[in-house]
């Protein structure tokens, strides 16, 4: 996600920017100190996601975010908290009071990323915790996701990805219509699906069980999913 940061204290955009930089799938695209500067960027580049402070010299942040007809996903930052009302009544996705942890900066970031999901608005790309990193994952390459304890492996076509949580958080998360819930520890994309055979799916040489509550699920794609010995 290509994200803009607009704030008048330098401090305050070195902060931000470094958050950015340690949050693989995010760019900085760039880092304004005036509402002005940042009306011009956002015509002439793509924006994702907008860090907006609300109190600026000249043009504040409100009043640039009520300028703008389409804006993208907007973050407000500020020191005020009085200012969250507003800020919530101009849709925006989440409200950071400075100083800004990083913990609720990327929390901030999750929401935009999960509303990206369910709405396509910054393409389908979904944020994964794993080896201490937050990594970016392209639904579209994704085979098959599977449980087991407190994990699950995300097995796409070039690496596999083990993060602490449970495959229904993760399913959530999914776009509709592009996965399959197939096994309470299975979830599949049915375009990755070499063959069915059986009870069991077969997806780049890996055998997938699927369970009896989950059959019905595949007659929208396989004719007969258990090969007529239902």
């Amino acid at each position: 996600m290509n994200c803009l940061i607009v704030d008048d204290e330098p401090l305050a955009r070195e902060i931000l920017e470094s958050y950015v930089n340690d949050i693989p799938g995010l760019e900085c695209a760039g880092s304004c100190k005036t509402a002005m500067e940042a009306l011009a960027l956002l015509g002439s580049e793509e924006i994702d996601l907008l860090f907006l402070d609300v109190n600026m010299p000249g043009l504040s942040g409100i009043e640039l975010l009520k300028a703008i007809s389409a804006p993208p996903p907007v973050v407000l930052t500020t020191a005020y908290p009085e200012y969250a009302l507003e800020g919530y009544e101009l849709n925006v996705i989440d409200y950071l009071l400075k100083p800004i942890p990083f913990d609720r900066f990327l929390k901030a970031v999750m929401k935009v990323q999960n509303r990206s999901t369910t709405t396509g608005s910054t393409g389908r790309t979904i944020m994964v915790k794993a080896d201490k990193k937050i990594w970016p994952v392209d639904v579209a390459d994704i085979l098959y996701l599977e449980a087991s304890g407190d994990y699950v492996t995300i097995h796409t076509r070039s690496r596999k990805i083990l993060t602490h949580d449970t495959l229904r958080n993760l399913e959530n998360k999914l776009p509709n219509g592009m996965f399959l819930r197939v096994h309470k520890s299975w979830i599949v994309a049915p375009s990755a699906v070499d063959y069915l055979e059986g009870n069991m799916l077969h997806i780049k040489g890996r055998n997938i069980p699927v369970g009896k509550t989950y059959r019905e699920a595949l007659t929208g794609f396989f004719p007969s999913p258990t090969g007529g010995n239902r």
